[in-house]
């Protein structure tokens, strides 16, 4: 069954949210947290090691009361069964959304058109964690019957983004192998890659659902032709791998079919990582590891299916999000992870959020007359205090943010991350708290600067009075970073669902590629 097509503006919830708004619009959160002494503990949720503290945004418990009870009328709850289901909830496309299948660690059947899918995928997980051991092991080898000491993964979008987020991501668990990434069509990109590895001892994926994608095939050939250079074309069986549904035209490119691993058209590929597409991933932090992640995903799933929505972090978040997005205006979003292990979070959670949501018809095919999508950036730690945090601070636009934080460090540096994590919380609180006139007045007088005040006080005063989340882990684990990258899918689920789009299409990444395709015989 599809969704229901529930245009939000014409519910209740809405029309009293606009009310709403205009009444607390100009309202301050330092009043709101001196009327109320146990705020903060009212507007936190826990799950497992995870701590979100939503009591630094600009709202009220009638806020979130409307914000619920939106979520209610455009029947959410009905919406995460049909998700979880099978449903053919991806209505332009006719498919159902089943990543979630994917990382399902029960026995319950889950059903496409009548079968159960998870027999498949546990055999391609079989198949994964064999494939990945025997090349760690080194029991796998190239033609040449060398170790294979280099992974190189070909492929763009969900194919390319997800698992090199992830790989980067847990480097701190990296075993021997060497992981590259080869996305772009800019034949420099490749030709970089190459120029350092040895064919003999490298391992190349091509991930192309279709084993059409332009980029990925340009590039795949590129590098069959460098291979052969040293190789014979029996050779390719020996250091290629592909994941595809495409199985001839994979065999004709010279993948052996026992190094085909399967996709479904039921997995988006921004949603691919817990496939095989995350093969990638498990070759390089082991199959073990790589479990983990999907178990954390998992555990994520099931608190966002089974949880009430008022303690529900993915759809807190969500609704928070609709909540600047269409009532304040707000146009994006920052994500500010204080580790640099996630330096690639932000451009995966671009993908993730702005190709499913960037929509302007409703999914009854009608013109949306309400703003939908967020323009998601960021960066990592105190990076981003020496860059763009100075917009955010004194500019124009409200821009809400989510700081990601952790209570430990991998490698144990305490001095180091007590000043990581102090930064961590003064940023917050500064956005929250703001600095007055007053309080520039006197810091400038205690300084002695007292005959620059009346020059320089207006530069120096914070207005305050900007949201954030701050999303406390206990540290970054495969399983913990599951459960994030899980948290971003669902709280994209519950906007889309919200807004009355299909977040699981993506036809505006078609028309360039078609004029592309026209263009190349015009360019000399």
């Amino acid at each position: 069954m599809p969704l229901k097509n529930i245009n939000p503006t014409r519910t209740e919830s809405w029309k009293k949210l606009q009310l709403h708004f205009e009444q607390i619009k100009d309202v301050t959160m330092k009043s709101l947290f001196q009327k109320d002494n146990t705020r903060k503990e009212k507007f936190t949720l826990s799950f497992d090691e995870f701590t979100l503290n939503y009591s630094k945004n600009r709202i009220t418990e009638k806020t979130l009361s409307h914000l619920l009870n939106l979520a209610s009328e455009t029947e959410l709850q009905d919406a995460i069964e049909k998700y979880f289901n099978g449903d053919k909830i991806n209505e332009t496309e006719n498919r159902a959304v089943l990543h979630t299948a994917l990382r399902n660690q029960n026995n319950n059947e889950i059903k496409v058109d009548g079968f159960d899918v998870m027999p498949e995928i546990k055999q391609t997980l079989l198949k994964i964690k064999s494939f990945s051991e025997a090349v760690i092991s080194g029991s796998f080898k190239g033609y040449s019957n060398k170790k294979i000491t280099d992974i190189v993964n070909i492929g763009i979008g969900g194919s390319d983004l997800g698992p090199k987020m992830v790989v980067e991501s847990l480097q701190f668990y990296k075993n021997h192998l060497n992981t590259h990434f080869v996305s772009n069509i800019d034949g420099d990109h490749v030709s970089e890659i190459l120029k350092n590895l040895n064919p003999e001892t490298t391992l190349f994926i091509i991930v192309s659902k279709t084993f059409t994608t332009q980029e990925t095939l340009t590039n795949a050939e590129t590098i069959k032709k460098w291979f052969l250079k040293s190789a014979t074309k029996n050779d390719i069986k020996h250091n290629f791998v592909a994941v595809s549904t495409n199985l001839s035209k994979v065999k004709e490119f010279g993948v052996a079919e026992e190094n085909i691993f399967t996709m479904w058209n039921w997995v988006g590929g921004r949603y691919s990582l817990w496939s095989a597409v995350g093969l990638s991933i498990s070759l390089a932090i082991g199959f073990k590891n790589f479990n983990d992640f999907l178990k954390g995903a998992f555990e994520m799933d099931n608190h966002f299916r089974k949880t009430p929505f008022e303690k529900n972090i993915p759809v807190v978040l969500a609704l928070l999000s609709i909540w600047y997005n269409n009532f304040f205006n707000s146009e994006s979003e920052v994500v500010i992870p204080y580790t640099q292990y996630l330096e690639k979070l932000a451009p995966f959670l671009q993908q993730l959020s702005m190709e499913s949501n960037g929509k302007s018809v409703d999914r009854n095919g009608n013109k949306i007359n309400y703003q939908t999508g967020n323009i998601i950036w960021g960066n990592t730690g105190t990076n981003v205090q020496h860059a763009f945090m100075q917009l955010v601070h004194q500019g124009t636009k409200l821009i809400p943010v989510d700081f990601i934080g952790f209570k430990q460090s991998l490698y144990g540096n305490e001095d180091h991350h007590k000043k990581l994590m102090a930064n961590f919380y003064a940023q917050a609180e500064a956005l929250y708290a703001g600095k007055t006139e007053e309080e520039v007045h006197l810091d400038m007088k205690f300084k002695g600067d007292t005959n620059k005040i009346n020059q320089l006080l207006p530069f120096k005063v914070f207005e305050g009075n900007k949201p954030s989340n701050t999303i406390l882990i206990k540290k970054l684990s495969p399983k913990n970073l599951g459960a994030l990258i899980a948290i971003y899918e669902h709280k994209t689920f519950v906007q889309g669902v919200i807004w009355n789009i299909n977040s699981f299409d993506q036809f505006g990444v078609e028309l360039g590629k078609e004029l592309a395709n026209k263009m190349i015989s015009t360019i000399s």
